[in-house]
């Protein structure tokens, strides 16, 4: 698949971007594990033009995470604009339009996913930033509004004929946030448009190496994209990567993997701060399958959610540790 001038070679795996998770250090990891391209969390347009701290510091990427994308959301053309030749002076490989965010406090107000009850102003928007900068612009969307409007196959060449170079498709509606299974049938029908020639990433509930490799074999996309999954387990990209050109999975050991989760948290921590370094590593200790089938681990849960300290943190994890490996 080639993005612009950016080849990835064939069925490559991307990280998601995901609000408080893909920082640059996760993306960092990920990239280490495999991923072929990282996003930063999505960066409102309105907070990066008035110039507020913890937004433009989402702009700061580094060389090794190259390839690497900037996502920007909102909902008027002049704020988008101005915003895009901001991230372009950051240099990004691309920079992402996000149309699918399907929260309320981002939809609610018209952009990300409630673009999608306003196509004209999505086009003009899309149009617009493509024109304005000299980077590869591309959009990540969903498949509609609603049940009764999954709009995502003439959307699809309207958006390709603003001149983006991609398009990310989630296989869900906006109302459907992330319920449900994600239905990949049109996403395929996309793909399988001869009007369309620009690269079709597939989104939606990647989970396993296996479910990687389906997706690519019944609905042709050009590459998948990988975002929940990945939350405490950032090793999936080496796992899909490894099963989709060998077959097989050389697993990491428990002991490697609760070595990554406890570089997460020190890297967490060094980044922000302890108190607010724990509560970003939270997420991802909350999710990691890692954990998963420990019997009794109810208690050991919450007193690991409730830790404050990175040496209580540490201590439970290192508890953890001892359990999983003598079972």
């Amino acid at each position: 698949m080639k993005i612009h001038n950016i080849d990835f070679g064939n069925k490559p795996v991307l990280l998601a971007p995901m609000e408080d998770v893909t920082d640059s250090s996760f993306r960092l990891m990920c990239k280490e594990f495999g991923a072929d391209m990282v996003y930063t969390e999505f960066i409102s347009s309105d907070a990066l033009i008035r110039n507020v701290s913890k937004t433009q510091q989402k702009l700061i990427i580094s060389d090794r995470e190259r390839p690497v994308a900037i996502q920007i959301y909102g909902r008027e053309v002049d704020t988008m604009v101005e915003a895009a030749h901001i991230c372009a002076e950051a240099n990004p490989d691309i920079l992402d339009i996000n149309f699918g965010c399907p929260v309320k406090k981002v939809a609610g107000k018209g952009a990300g996913a409630g673009m999608l009850r306003d196509i004209p102003r999505m086009i003009k928007i899309t149009k617009a930033v493509v024109e304005a900068i000299n980077v590869p612009v591309t959009v990540k969307t969903r498949l509609g509004w609603d049940c009764e409007s999954k709009i995502i196959v003439d959307l699809a060449e309207r958006l390709q004929d603003c001149g983006i170079a991609a398009l990310t498709i989630h296989g869900r509606t906006r109302s459907q946030m992330y319920t449900g299974e994600a239905d990949w049938t049109l996403i395929g029908k996309v793909k399988e448009n001869i009007r369309m020639h620009i690269p079709i990433i597939g989104n939606g509930d990647i989970t396993t190496p296996q479910i990687a490799k389906d997706k690519f074999d019944k609905y042709g996309v050009d590459a998948i994209m990988v975002g929940r999954a990945s939350i405490g387990c950032p090793w999936i990209f080496k796992e899909i990567k490894e099963f989709l050109s060998t077959g097989n999975i050389s697993e990491l050991s428990v002991k490697d993997k609760m070595s990554i989760l406890r570089r997460q948290l020190q890297e967490s921590v060094e980044r922000i701060d302890e108190r607010r370094g724990i509560l970003h590593i939270r997420r991802h200790l909350a999710a990691t399958p890692l954990f998963k089938g420990i019997p009794n681990f109810r208690d050991t849960r919450i007193a690991m959610l409730r830790a404050e300290t990175v040496t209580e943190l540490t201590n439970i994890l290192d508890y953890i540790e001892n359990i999983v490996l003598k079972s």
